[in-house]
């Protein structure tokens, strides 16, 4: 009786052993890099960058919203009513008032709404001005300037 690494040496595999053998580790490395290796396939991979560049859009939409909206004239009674409003409405309110409309483009952006309107959200009415911004000028103007005695 001989031994298992005597059978080993002696072993010669025959064209189909190695053929099916070559077949079986192609399959195996497949099947490992595509469900742990993180593989994909062309398409999905132009899914993927295709919704990173509609997410990257939405976020640098809703930021110059989020800015425009606090920059404007009357922002706190517009984050107010904003607030008052149920988290499902908020995103169209901004969408209707035209704040993730950019560059002369007819229809919002896709999904800015949404992120500016949560940013809205968590903004605290303390931090605002009380007044409107246009109207600080005319304050400005009203008080006066400071005299030079000579």
């Amino acid at each position: 009786m001989s031994s298992i690494s005597e059978k080993f040496r002696d072993f010669k595999a025959g064209k189909a052993a190695l053929f099916w053998s070559c077949a079986g580790c192609i399959v195996a490395t497949m099947v490992v890099g595509f469900t742990w290796g993180g593989w994909v396939t062309g398409g999905s991979a132009q899914e993927r960058a295709d919704k990173a560049a509609e997410q990257a859009v939405a976020q640098l939409a809703a930021d110059i919203c989020f800015k425009r909206y606090l920059a404007s004239p009357d922002a706190r009674v517009n984050l107010t009513a904003l607030t008052e409003e149920s988290s499902y409405r908020r995103g169209g309110m901004i969408e209707d008032g035209g704040w993730v409309t950019l560059a002369d483009r007819e229809d919002p952006i896709d999904g800015a709404a949404g992120l500016c309107a949560a940013r809205l959200a968590e903004v605290d009415l303390s931090t605002l001005p009380t007044m409107p911004v246009a109207d600080a000028g005319a304050v400005a103007a009203t008080v006066p300037a400071a005299t030079t005695v000579q």
